[in-house]
């Protein structure tokens, strides 16, 4: 072999070696790691039970999951009676408290308040990422044909609920008119489909991934480009705009608002037959803060429903409203950065009024 071509040579080789041992240690050695999020046949999807991993969200995060699949302060099992108060929340990604620990949201807040009471609450959170009133019903519903009990229950209704309603979710709606327009086997939702690399060269997958995130890390994105997305967005201009063109088809604006409040009041319906409180608490997007989108039709829709099927309607936007005002930085304390989720203050927010207005 010519002298000048062995460096050469010498990479291959090591290149091969490293690729031979990842692949003989990803296929025999390591163990896969369960997905976080997961499929369901009655309610679309939801999180793993007993998860104890990461997430990744901007960052990875540690996630752990309780018996029911909700996210907790550890692994543990929850039995299905108590004799204390038992509050149930549930929502979408906002709620579910993505890019956070736990014990940053508003879920661990409460939930370490509960514990530190005199009279102690146990507060359980059943969000997860992209639900909707269809999933909200559905998910309840379940809960209570398993045998699991609770005294109350808190909806965060968020304002991606229409487009969702609008859009989604039609092949797990109990109204036939919604299942025609089911076109895909349940479940929706599969998870993240695994790559070659990610199957055969785990490690290398693994570098490649957290170099990635060293260098998102440099340069997030900021709020002005984050809410420069969001103004294209149907899932946040719907409350401010009429003109979305054909984006929430089937139903569109008003179908998506009508299947939203039939979903809801079967709920309202279903925990009323069971002697269980029904509370509504709703919050602005980034979009709607920017835009002054005070008097929200968000607001509206959910506090004329709640005018005669909750025991409480929550109306969480003058409280960011005020936190606006007063903090020209507002939208780098509230959000996470480069994203439209809640930072760790926009919990503490919604901590301070759920306490203020429930307990």
């Amino acid at each position: 072999m010519p002298r000048r071509l062995i460096p050469f040579a010498m990479v291959a080789y090591c290149i091969g070696i490293v690729l031979a041992c990842d692949l003989v240690y990803s296929h025999f050695v390591h163990q896969t790691e369960r997905n976080l999020r997961v499929p369901d046949p009655r309610f679309d999807h939801g999180l793993a039970a007993n998860f104890d991993g990461y997430d990744f969200m901007r960052r990875f995060y540690k996630v752990y999951t309780n018996s029911l699949g909700f996210k907790d302060a550890a692994v543990r099992d929850i039995p299905a009676t108590t004799d204390r108060r038992r509050v149930l929340l549930i929502g979408d990604s906002f709620i579910e408290g993505v890019g956070l620990r736990f014990e940053e949201t508003v879920a661990g807040l409460l939930y370490r308040m509960g514990n530190e009471r005199s009279e102690k609450i146990e507060f359980l959170n059943a969000s997860a990422a992209t639900y909707s009133p269809v999933i909200y019903y559905q998910k309840i519903k379940y809960l209570l044909e398993t045998g699991f009990r609770f005294d109350e229950v808190v909806v965060f209704v968020d304002i991606s609920d229409v487009p969702d309603e609008a859009t989604s979710y039609f092949c797990i709606d109990d109204d036939p008119q919604y299942r025609e327009y089911c076109r895909v086997p349940l479940p929706r939702y599969a998870g993240p489909r695994r790559t070659v690399l990610q199957r055969n060269f785990v490690v290398i997958d693994a570098t490649i991934r957290t170099i990635r995130q060293k260098i998102q890390s440099l340069r997030p994105m900021d709020s002005g480009e984050v809410l420069k997305r969001l103004t294209t967005s149907p899932l946040a201009r719907w409350t401010v705009t009429n003109d979305l063109g054909t984006r929430l088809d089937p139903l569109g604006v008003e179908g998506g608002i009508k299947r939203a409040l039939q979903n809801m009041q079967k709920l309202a319906d279903l925990l009323a037959s069971q002697n269980i409180k029904l509370s509504v608490a709703v919050y602005p997007w980034m979009y709607q803060l920017a835009v002054d989108d005070q008097n929200s039709r968000q607001v509206a829709i959910w506090q004329d429903f709640c005018a005669t099927h909750c025991s409480a309607f929550i109306d969480l936007f003058p409280a960011f409203f005020a936190e606006k005002e007063s903090d020209k930085d507002w939208q780098d304390r509230l959000f996470i950065p480069g994203d439209f989720h809640f930072s760790t203050r926009g919990h503490q927010i919604i901590f301070r009024e759920i306490v203020r207005r429930l307990l």
